[in-house]
């Protein structure tokens, strides 16, 4: 049986021979924006986003990538104006 969800990712500090490629399962969808959000964070290579074996559409692919960078985005506000999600939302709109 099939995971829901794979994402296949990297880290990018090999100058000189390709990343290994490492792969991520999950059959829920909010995991699987968070652990984006975490690899958007620390700059990991994002390869692909498999739903069931198969390549999601570029739409989805980017929509999942969006909504972790948009979380992403809303904590780094909010932890360098010390402000509370609520304010960040109301003032830049990131927050979910």
């Amino acid at each position: 049986m099939l995971t829901k969800y794979a994402i296949e990712y990297s880290p990018r500090f090999r100058k000189h021979s390709p990343p290994a490629h490492h792969v991520y399962y999950s059959d829920d969808p909010v995991a699987c924006e968070e652990f984006t959000q975490e690899l958007l964070q620390q700059g990991m290579g994002i390869h692909a986003i498999k739903r069931e074996g198969v390549d999601l559409p570029r739409p989805e692919f980017d929509r999942i990538v969006r909504v972790a960078a948009a979380r992403l985005a809303a904590q780094h506000i909010c932890v360098s104006l010390n402000i509370k999600p609520d304010e960040e939302r109301f003032r830049f709109g990131f927050a979910d």
